[in-house]
């Protein structure tokens, strides 16, 4: 099965430029990942849905203009935010990552394929208190647990935007009720979703309602030890 034909198994179009953009990017991160570690999936059909259209169809789901604002918090191997450039490449993008080599990989893969992103090698606690509430979007992959999460993603979101994870069916998202309400967030909606592989995910969307207070996000020992 071609990238076009997974794309639209899953309900998605791409252009013949974005497919090459996609078979470009499985090309150079699987020749990357032999030598730096990015991801233990690297046979084409798997990458292709559990990491390319994983990325793309909940923001499909939800409806995104694709002209946003949007912080793709703890990146790793650039999912979601590079398959969502490819796809929206009017995005205002920034992708931040703890570890210098996958910010290394992360500026390389973006003029590989073409799509403009800011890489800041940062934690995103401390990345969190120099630029709240700056963004429209939030969103992470199968970071941490939820109330962590939101404590790492909310501060980012301007009031009236929206934190958008991306989790697995076995969390119990209601457990991060309380953190994200001290966060000035609410949660807005839960969905449970099929990949075309028969995969199931769970997209959690908040809305930030009001500022997040100033105390927050603490730092990530005290995140981790006492979570909201």
């Amino acid at each position: 099965m071609t990238i076009t034909e997974h794309f639209a198994k899953a309900g998605i179009d791409i252009s013949e430029k974005q497919s090459e953009q996609f078979q470009t990017l499985f090309e150079f991160m699987v020749e990357y990942n032999k030598n730096v570690n990015l991801t233990s999936i690297t046979e084409f059909d798997d990458v292709i849905v559990k990491h390319f259209i994983d990325s793309v169809l909940p923001f499909k789901m939800l409806g995104i203009s694709g002209n946003e604002s949007i912080i793709d918090v703890g990146t790793g191997a650039g999912f979601p935010a590079l398959p969502l450039l490819i796809c929206y490449p009017d995005l205002k993008a920034t992708l931040c990552d703890s570890l210098a080599k996958r910010c290394t990989y992360l500026e390389l893969a973006c003029n590989k394929i073409g799509v403009n992103a800011e890489i800041i090698h940062a934690r995103s606690e401390e990345l969190g208190r120099k630029r709240r509430e700056q963004y429209d979007i939030a969103t992470a992959r199968a970071v941490a647990a939820m109330p962590v999460l939101s404590e790492l993603c909310v501060p980012f979101v301007n009031v009236g935007g929206k934190f958008i994870a991306l989790k697995s069916v076995n969390e119990d998202i209601s457990e991060a009720t309380n953190a994200i309400k001290y966060l000035g967030g609410n949660l807005e909606k839960v969905t449970d979703y099929k990949l075309p592989n028969g995969d199931d995910r769970r997209v959690a969307i908040v809305k930030k309602i009001s500022q997040t207070p100033t105390k927050y996000p603490r730092s990530y020992a005290n995140i981790t030890k006492k979570p909201l």
